[in-house]
């Protein structure tokens, strides 16, 4: 559980889409007339988040569950009126996503309360704030009625932000329809493996009133020049690329290509579809419920859609222990709690396996419950929140029922697109690539694609071991000390490494240093990742050739001193220009104590050539998406390690929920 999931993903898609050239090493859609397959698929995405959350919008893909949900938290810092800067998050949301808003909150002033228990959360909503967020269902399962809550929050011109779970919400109550203000999640049970953590598809949607400030990328519907319907990105003046630092978020790679396949699940699955498969797992979870309960095990909850929580004391570590001894994995929770979550590929053996970890003396005494004799047990989800209304209308999500239908359908979009499978894409190093077929079968293999993320680390060590092996290559290509693979967009990765060097420069006494200076060159992702860094962004001025201006850089260098963070340039530039005074750049920079950030996004042309931490480099990130075998897929996933010298690497992101430091 804890948002990730057990999926069956249907062999026309993982064939024809995940598996195809035609869609995985297609290029951004910034050029409609030759995306109009993609941004189709991308359409029926946020079609489907509309009708399952009951929201009036919703972007094309967010790049995982916590960073939609600390996006959630700043798109209702900018949108409500209550001039607050508290954030309220109910304690039960997923542990990883708690880290990342408390991340992502600290750089803009705003304050996180947690609320561990009821009590303390009825607390909460009393006290001033700007927004709050509930995971619904909860990470331990259980399924809140937050109706009234929603009408106490508003009442303090505050937003209700709800993480959800859109398999849940083909049977319970979309929050949309109880007032919600953003809905956000993840869709990587539609179809897509866990492949230990990503890449997967989230969402973000909203209320209509909050759509000229949602981050990510919107496909919106117009006509072309013959009066007929044509798909192109829509409200773009919100993006990085034009507003920089004044965007609404630094994100522009986003999940397009699990975004896809999560959308044709839906379109494959249809509602009917969807449906079935939410009762059923909603029916093994009341089976299992009922047995244990038999077994003197009864769950925590009594509202619950996949997942149970038991408290198990001095007895944990015994469960857990006799569940490996099955091959099976416990979630420890609290460290006193278990919790269990089924998925679509629950099997009876399953269930009936459970039953033998949590009755080892019923097993003994051949009194195990029998899965015949709990197939009547009553259903969990409440009566007061199933869903009534209806989702997935459009004829698309309705017509290609049959695999061969679905072939088709899938093909006619493909060959609206140009992709490399067709031809190269001369747009810049972005697409300057081969995603080779042997570097793409691996990732469908089970035994990559079925590992779950906070497996325990003795059974992680294969990735383990891929991960020791990227790093040492890619800090010989760059000539740095450290690197972390976490960022999974060259956005994040930027964002990473700023926060490196404010945590370098508040480690030293100097957290006065807030300035970073960025040439009028530079890629607009650059000042809105220094924004949300809490930075403050000078720009400085280019010759005529494209170069930064070394005059005045260092004018601005001797303006602000003492208070200088950082200098972000990008090498080559976006001009495509090589700044031939780099290293004077760098060491000037580094006279007046700032570090010097230099954006990877053009790696492709220095891979073996020359090495950004040996040139005077600080830190870089790069796009495995660009310059190395990750696949583009019409505009992620991508892959955004952040690179760093060697007094920095203390200040390289951790991951606690993953056991990994932080």
């Amino acid at each position: 559980g804890q948002g990730y999931y057990g999926t069956h993903t249907p062999g026309v898609i993982l064939r024809n889409i995940l598996e195809n050239p035609a869609w995985y090493t297609a290029y951004t859609p910034y050029q409609a007339e030759i995306s109009q397959g993609r941004m189709e698929a991308l359409v029926n995405f946020q079609t489907m988040v509309c009708d399952l959350t009951g929201m009036a919008i919703a972007n094309a893909s967010m790049l995982d569950e916590a960073t939609a949900a600390a996006e959630a938290m700043t798109l209702a810092k900018r949108s409500v009126k209550s001039r607050s800067s508290t954030f309220v998050v109910a304690g039960d949301c997923h542990p990883q996503t708690i880290e990342v808003i408390r991340t992502r909150a600290a750089p803009l002033g705003i304050s996180v309360v947690i609320a561990d228990s009821r009590a303390a959360w009825d607390a909460a909503l009393e006290r001033d704030c700007f927004a709050v967020l509930a995971q619904y269902p909860a990470t331990s399962g259980r399924i809140d009625d937050l109706r009234g809550d929603v009408a106490r929050v508003h009442a303090k011109d505050a937003a209700f932000i709800v993480a959800a779970d859109l398999l849940a919400l083909t049977l319970i109550t979309p929050p949309g329809e109880f007032d919600a203000d953003i809905v956000c999640g993840t869709t990587q049970r539609f179809g897509m493996p866990m492949c230990n953590g990503g890449p997967h598809a989230a969402f973000l949607a909203c209320r209509d009133a909050y759509k000229r400030s949602l981050p990510g990328r919107l496909v919106g519907v117009s006509v072309d020049a013959h009066g007929a319907p044509a798909y192109r990105l829509a409200l773009q003046t919100r993006e990085q690329h034009i507003r920089r630092e004044k965007a609404t978020s630094n994100i522009c790679t986003a999940q397009v290509l699990p975004a896809v396949v999560a959308s044709m699940y839906a379109v494959y699955h249809g509602p009917a579809g969807l449906t079935r498969i939410a009762q059923r797992v909603a029916r093994y979870t009341a089976i299992l419920a009922s047995g244990l309960a038999q077994l003197g095990h009864a769950p925590r909850e009594a509202a619950t859609f996949d997942t149970l929580s038991f408290h198990t004391g001095e007895a944990t570590e015994a469960l857990v222990a006799r569940a490996r001894s099955f091959n099976a994995n416990l979630r420890v929770y609290w460290k006193d709690w278990i919790c269990v979550s089924l998925d679509e590929t629950t099997t009876r053996e399953d269930v009936e396996l459970l039953w033998r970890i949590f009755g080892q003396e019923a097993e003994d005494a051949g009194t195990l419950p029998v899965f015949a004799e709990h197939e009547d047990a009553a259903s969990l989800v409440p009566d007061a929140l199933r869903r009534t209304s209806a989702f997935l209308a459009h004829p698309v999500f309705n017509t290609h029922k049959s695999e061969t239908a679905m072939l088709r359908y899938i093909r006619s979009l493909s060959d609206k697109d140009l992709a490399l499978d067709r031809s190269m894409i001369p747009l810049g190093s972005c697409t300057m690539k081969l995603n080779a077929t042997s570097e793409m079968i691996p990732v469908t293999w089970p035994e990559f694609a079925n590992i779950h993320p906070f497996a325990p680390p003795e059974q992680l060590q294969g990735y383990a071991e891929l991960d020791r092996q990227l790093r040492a290559w890619l800090c010989e290509a760059t000539g740095y000390a450290g690197i972390s693979l976490q960022p999974n967009a060259g956005s994040q990765g930027e964002y990473a490494g700023l926060l490196a060097i404010k945590a370098f420069h508040e480690s030293r006494g100097e957290g006065r240093r807030d300035i970073c200076l960025i040439p009028s060159s530079a890629h607009g992702t650059n000042p809105a990742s220094a924004q949300m860094a809490g930075m403050q962004v000078v720009v400085t001025a280019c010759d005529t050739q494209g170069n930064v201006d070394i005059d005045d850089l260092r004018r601005a260098c001797e303006k602000h001193g003492d208070r200088l963070a950082a200098m972000m340039i990008t090498y080559p530039s976006t001009h495509g220009v090589f700044e031939t005074r780099v290293k004077e750049l760098c060491e000037i920079v580094h006279s007046y104590g700032g570090r010097v950030y230099v954006d990877g996004a053009n790696m492709n042309a220095l891979v073996g050539v020359a090495a950004p931490g040996e040139f005077g480099g600080d830190v870089s990130h790069l796009n495995l998406h660009k310059t190395f075998c990750i696949p583009h897929g019409g505009g992620g996933p991508g892959v955004g390690p952040v690179c760093v010298v060697a007094d920095l690497v203390p200040f390289l992101p951790g991951h606690a929920t993953a056991g990994l430091g932080g």
